[in-house]
């Protein structure tokens, strides 16, 4: 939202719930302006859906509304086949029911895009790339309910015809970043001289994708792709887990010195349930096609997203203390 309303002439419309993950001040930016326009609502109630495409009548969606912690996927799976399946239903028939109402000119315009996540293509050895064509074989209840969405995406593209396009990315990270994720969590911690929880020996390998990025890949696709064509969205940039929580600390190091090094924090715990090994991401397709290529690469993005947090505690502070405090989440133990 932020970057559409910065870089974009589009009106935006933001439909949230506003679950423990939404938080209203990362759209202080926005707040006011004239092309703005937000709806507290739920993707999975028909009525909510239905009344926002009547209301509003959109050229376009990006339905970016899930469920996306794997950890919390382990802990409690039935919200997340709620929310990813169900919602991504609701919003479909809402924007195909919309969709057949247009005249040709707006039919041919509109476009539906989802936005899905590298983790439905499962889990990779220590060599080759996830492309556009590579079978599913989600690992988790979060990856299972994505690439059910996914399924649904295209099926409505081939049986009905609604113009999609889906996009699936690696790990984002960034400003406005939720701390129950890696990167917030660990600048977090550390800010408070809490341990730096490490899974297993901190060696499965990510791909990471700075968060300004891949809004800037998400916007092309939507105004320049195909209708239904998927692109992957990757930053090239593989680290193990260990390796991102240790370039972590030494950006706190360099920025906000503590009397001793940040990384006697990192603190190696037992490993997630079906840990996949390694994700990893070939965005050839979308840098050829689209000519879409990341500005950031993970230490410039890093220093970025540290830097951010040290400036920004006015937004982070109050998420710490009232809705999640870094507490272990995803052990699998609670019942489902």
């Amino acid at each position: 939202m932020r970057r559409l309303i910065a870089s974009s002439p589009h009106e935006v419309v933001n439909l949230d719930k506003l679950t423990y993950a939404g938080n209203l001040d990362s759209l202080k930016p926005v707040e006011g302006n004239p092309r703005y326009a937000f709806v507290n609502g739920d993707i999975c109630d028909a009525t909510v859906v239905e009344h926002v495409f009547s209301t509003h009548r959109p050229d376009a969606v990006m339905h970016l509304a899930a469920e996306s912690h794997v950890d919390r996927s382990i802990d409690g799976p039935a919200e997340f086949l709620r929310t990813n399946v169900m919602g991504t239903y609701e919003m479909l028939n809402g924007a195909l029911a919309h969709w057949r109402m247009l005249p040709r000119a707006g039919q041919e315009k509109f476009r539906f895009l989802h936005i899905s996540t590298d983790e439905v293509y499962g889990s990779l050895g220590p060599t080759g790339f996830f492309v556009e064509s590579t079978p599913y074989s989600p690992r988790s209840p979060y990856s299972a309910s994505k690439a059910a969405s996914d399924h649904l995406v295209s099926a409505w593209w081939h049986t009905y015809g609604l113009p999609v396009l889906t996009t699936n990315c690696s790990n984002n990270y960034g400003p406005f970043h939720f701390p129950e994720k890696l990167v917030p969590l660990c600048i977090l911690n550390a800010l408070d001289g809490k341990p730096l929880p490490v899974y297993g020996r901190g060696d499965n390998v990510r791909d990471w994708l700075y968060v300004d990025d891949h809004a800037k890949a998400l916007i092309l696709v939507l105004e320049q792709g195909v209708a239904g064509e998927t692109y992957n969205v990757g930053g090239r940039n593989e680290r193990t887990n260990l390796q991102v929580v240790e370039s972590i600390c030494a950006a706190l190091d360099g920025l906000r010195p503590a009397r001793q090094p940040y990384r006697d924090l990192i603190t190696f715990v037992a490993d997630r349930p079906g840990h996949d090994r390694r994700y990893a991401i070939d965005p050839t397709k979308l840098s050829t096609q689209l000519g879409w290529k990341p500005e950031e690469d993970f230490d410039s993005g890093i220093a970025k997203t540290v830097k951010w947090y040290l400036e920004n505690e006015w937004w982070w502070r109050p998420v710490r203390e009232k809705k999640y405090a870094g507490e272990r989440l995803g052990t699998g133990v609670k019942n489902i």
